[in-house]
């Protein structure tokens, strides 16, 4: 700036402007004068100016550079740059000028810049010099110039979706294009960051592509069957890579193509043992997707073929059931259980659950002589249950069931049963009498049955020469009979045999032949009598099968039928509506108590008939099972008195001696607790609750060797079994109990068993066991062991004071409770407390009659002596582990309480005790205790039977 001032002191001078020269005014005027001519021109500037700003900074950049120039320079402040100016309201920019010579300013933010509220700002600027000099106002500007600056974005925002949620419904097997389109939006303000560059589904394994427009596609067919809907997410990316701060849902729904068929069913079908008719489908309905369809016609089909017998039937003995439905009696049963008494099943391959006996073709049973008697007569009756299949081998041979030949030295067959190629072939040869001419001898049935292997139900009834087949309830007549010649009378034994047939001639060793290959049970014959169509039906009947709940309420229209089995139920009619609520009254019943636990397959077919039509919908065959659940295990529990004594009288009477007069046969099941009664940290726990049921069996069995018939038996009236249509067997080995009764028929019958002996003398005692058993075994109960001991007598002179721990039993008796625990715990007390009781009312008696004198004395001297006596006196049992204990305590009690409420229970035990026995053997006790030793003797003859539990054996 010196040197420029000096280089304007040549040009005043030569204007004539000295230092000093001329007066004030002159001197203004000429400043004025030489301003004006030093400060000539304007600065100047571009037209135009663009800049860039990144938002969130203050600083500009400008092209071209903001720079103003001034011809005047290099004058002083006539050739500077002192300002920028911009034109404007309210912009948020500002030009300083940084250097005042060059000309060089700069264009800043004075506030924060946010793109997304203004993208670009346009205004004018202009330079101004800074005129004359230091004091001068009077600067000169620029021309205007325009600048236009553009915010620079930041991408500082993120894509978010229009919606929360999109959702779309398509039809299932379609391949769509386009099933919906999402789409995102981005709040920044430059196209790089505010435009969405890619979508992406976030969930994977899923049948679906999206594209960068965020059109949603299917890659693969869907099926409403295998899926009904789908949730996928999908986030989105801006041009920056920046992903959606939430991704969104998109639900897609798949619409089944309406196809035929019913609706609203399930599957599965739990049963409930006990529930009765529980309905199968209770909403169903059929979509026929608006064909005209003028009639319809429904099968449902129980499948119980793999259960039981073919369904589930009752699993009683052969006997049983054959009671049950009415059956004549002598019915003999060829496959029993293998037993002591019958024990020609015991080397068959057997299943103990369903008495279900499998022949593999190398065994057979022979029937021991007597079981069935020679002559059937010409009325009889065989039944069995069989299951078979195709004959193995190329040459199929005959398959023999039942067969009755020559025990030796010929090989004729007089009667037999067998299958050969899926023919059923009855044979019967009838031995020469009057006329020796040919006579039907071979019966043949042709049925696809006998080789289904299935189980089905036959029953040949025989009125010779008329031979009829039932075979599950129906009726068969023989395709073909053929005649023989009759059997001529010899000496041979015959016999009998199942699974195979006896070949006793013609061979050089016997043996069996012919075998059978299949399953049988409840193979029996009646001999004499043939079974009425009734019984039949009753015996091969099921006891689950389909069923109608409310015929009444069936729709107008509508036709059904059962088959016998009630496995099969057709319904028909024309309007559906009226099928629809016909199907949802069908129902599964089970009418055992304890059904076979399993799966019942179900299925159910449907044939359609439209108005005329060439085309006619159709529907697809239902597949369903029920579920029956396992039915409540019953315990069979009997109880009752354990140990009897009896005097030799009773044993040698008429009656005998009653076994089991207080028997109980009681059945529990465990039922688990209800969750709210329980509390949170208590163990799970079972409450018994009390069930009735039926019993099929009782068996009472002798311990320690069989009955001797000579001296001792086993007795039951046969009244008393029939009026509770029961049946029993009886042997040395016990006696056996059956027929299907309730708990309480056998418990009365139970209770009037009855056991003698002629020579009681010799008795010691007498062990028996009783186990009763529900459904043929499938349920028993405990085991319950009775002894019965011979009472002796004691005989004590006049002059001897009477041992009074003989007479103890009725004490016992009286308390003796095996029902409840209280009183077995009361039981262990009482006895002591009633004998001191017994001895203290002796010396009571002695002190009055003898002495007289004062009563602590002699009841103590009494006392002395009694004992004394005691142990004087023989005793016919070991006593030496009996012990007395007198409860110390019991003297803080109210001792005349307890010493009057003894004596009564003692004096009404003992008059019970004497009212039941024999009056022709004991004389009868009149009065308490204290009646003298006539009193006692008969007290304790009376008494039969008292608690043993102190006693160790």
């Amino acid at each position: 700036m010196l040197t420029g001032r000096l280089c304007w002191v040549p040009l005043l001078l030569a204007l004539g402007v000295g230092s000093g020269g001329g007066s004030g005014g002159g001197g203004s005027r000429r400043r004025r004068l030489l301003a004006a001519k030093v400060n000539k021109h304007k600065p100047w500037i571009e037209t135009s100016y663009h800049g860039v700003i990144t938002e969130n900074n203050d600083t500009v950049i400008l092209d071209p550079p903001l720079v103003a120039l001034d011809k005047d320079a290099p004058v002083p402040f006539a050739g500077e740059i002192c300002a920028f100016k911009i034109h404007g309201q309210e912009l948020p920019f500002e030009a300083v000028v940084l250097n005042k010579t060059s000309g060089e300013g700069r264009l800043r933010a004075k506030s924060p810049i946010d793109c997304e509220l203004q993208k670009e700002y346009t205004f004018i600027i202009q330079a101004y010099d800074c005129g004359a000099g230091p004091r001068e106002t009077a600067w000169k500007k620029s021309h205007k110039a325009v600048v236009h600056i553009q915010v620079k974005d930041v991408n500082e925002f993120a894509p978010a979706f229009k919606e929360p949620a999109y959702k779309a419904v398509v039809t299932e097997g379609k391949i769509y294009d386009s099933i919906l389109q999402v789409e995102a939006v981005d709040e920044d303000c430059s196209p790089q960051y505010s435009q969405i560059c890619n979508y992406e589904i976030v969930t994977t394994d899923v049948p679906f592509a999206i594209d960068r427009n965020g059109n949603i596609r299917n890659t693969e067919k869907l099926s409403y069957d295998k899926q009904h809907q789908y949730e996928i997410l999908v986030t989105a990316y801006d041009c920056g890579q920046k992903p959606a701060a939430q991704d969104t849902l998109v639900q897609v729904d798949v619409k089944p193509v309406c196809k035929p068929g019913w609706q609203d069913w399930t599957k599965r079908i739990e049963y409930q043992p006990g529930s009765g008719s529980v309905p199968l489908f209770p909403s169903i309905h059929l979509e026929t997707c608006d064909g005209a369809v003028s009639s319809i016609q429904i099968t449902t089909e129980l499948q119980t073929n793999y259960i039981g017998k073919g369904c589930d039937r009752e699993t009683y003995s052969e006997k049983s059931l054959q009671k049950l439905c009415g059956a004549s009696s002598g019915i003999i049963d060829l496959l029993p259980s293998p037993s002591a008494a019958s024990n020609w099943t015991a080397g068959l391959l057997v299943d103990s659950s369903e008495m279900i006996f499998k022949f593999d073709g190398r065994q057979g049973a022979k029937v021991p002589d007597g079981i069935v008697p020679k002559n059937l007569t010409d009325q009889f009756t065989i039944t069995m249950w069989m299951k078979h299949g195709p004959s193995p081998g190329v040459r199929a041979e005959k398959e023999t069931i039942l067969c009755n030949s020559d025990k030796t030295e010929m090989n004729r067959h007089h009667y037999a049963l067998y299958v050969h190629n899926c023919r059923l072939v009855f044979l019967l040869r009838k031995d020469f009498d009057q006329a020796d001419t040919f006579r039907p001898a071979e019966f043949h049935w042709k049925l696809d049955q006998i080789c289904d292997k299935e189980w089905h139900y036959y029953v040949i009834n025989v009125e010779f020469p008329v031979v009829t087949l039932y075979m599950d309830g129906a009726t068969y007549e023989p395709y073909l009979v053929t005649n023989d010649w009759p059997i001529h009378p010899s000496h041979i034994a015959m016999q009998l045999t199942v699974g195979a047939c006896w070949q006793g001639g013609e061979v050089t060793k016997p043996r069996f032949a012919q075998f059978f290959h299949g399953s049988l049970a409840s193979l029996t014959i009646r001999p004499g009598k043939m079974e009425s169509q009734k019984v039949i039906s009753c015996l091969q009947a099921c006891k689950e099968g389909l069923d109608i709940n409310s015929l009444e309420s069936l729709g107008q229209g509508i036709k059904y039928h059962f088959n016998p089995s009630q496995s099969v139920l057709v319904m028909e009619g024309d309007d559906i509506g009226n099928i629809n609520r016909a199907l949802q009254k069908v129902s599964y019943i089970n009418s055992r108590q304890f059904p076979t636990a399993g799966v019942r397959r179900l299925k159910v077919s449907s044939k359609v008939q439209c108005f005329g039509e060439d085309v006619c919908i159709s529907i697809p065959d239902m597949d369903a099972y029920v579920m029956v659940l396992q039915a409540m295990e019953p315990q069979i529990t009997l109880h009752g008195t354990d140990r009897l004594w009896r005097p030799a009288a009773q044993f040698q009477s008429a009656r005998g001696v009653t076994l089991f007069p207080d028997i109980k046969i009681v059945s529990t099941f465990a039922k688990a607790e209800a969750p709210g009664d329980l509390k949170p940290t208590a163990p799970k726990s079972a409450v018994l609750e009390e069930m009735l049921h039926n019993l099929d069996f009782c068996d009472i069995l002798v311990l320690g060797g069989d009955l001797d018939p000579r001296q001792e038996c086993l007795e039951l009236n046969h009244s008393e079994l029939h009026q509770r249509h029961l049946d029993a067997t009886n042997s040395t080995a016990g006696y056996s109990i059956y027929g299907v009764g309730s708990m309480s028929r056998y418990e009365q019958v139970l209770r009037h068993i009855r056991y003698r002996n002629w020579r009681p003398a010799s008795l010691e005692s007498r062990r028996f066991r009783i186990k009763c058993s529900e459904l043929n075994g499938r349920y028993t109960s405990n085991e319950f062991n009775l002894e019965v001991s011979l009472l002796h007598e004691v005989r004590v002179s006049d002059n001897e004071h009477v041992n009074h721990l003989i007479v103890q039993p009725p004490f016992l008796q009286s308390v003796h409770h095996p029902e409840s625990q209280t009183s077995v715990q009361r039981s262990s007390v009482v006895p002591s407390i009633a004998t001191v009781v017994v001895i203290i009312s002796v010396c009571m008696l002695v002190f009055v009659v003898a002495m007289g004198v004062h009563r602590v004395r002699v009841a103590h001297q009494h006392f002395t002596q009694e004992t004394e006596a005691a142990k004087e006196v023989e005793m016919d049992w070991d006593d030496s582990a009996l012990t007395i204990t007198v409860n110390p305590m019991e003297k803080h009690e109210a001792p005349g309480h307890r010493e009057d409420e003894t004596e009564e229970e003692v004096e009404e035990d003992i008059s019970s005790s004497s009212s039941d026995s024999d009056a022709s053997d004991e004389e009868e006790v009149e009065g308490g205790v204290g009646r003298g030793r006539q009193g006692q003797s008969g007290a304790r003859q009376a008494q039969l039977e008292w608690d043993d539990s102190t006693l160790p054996y």
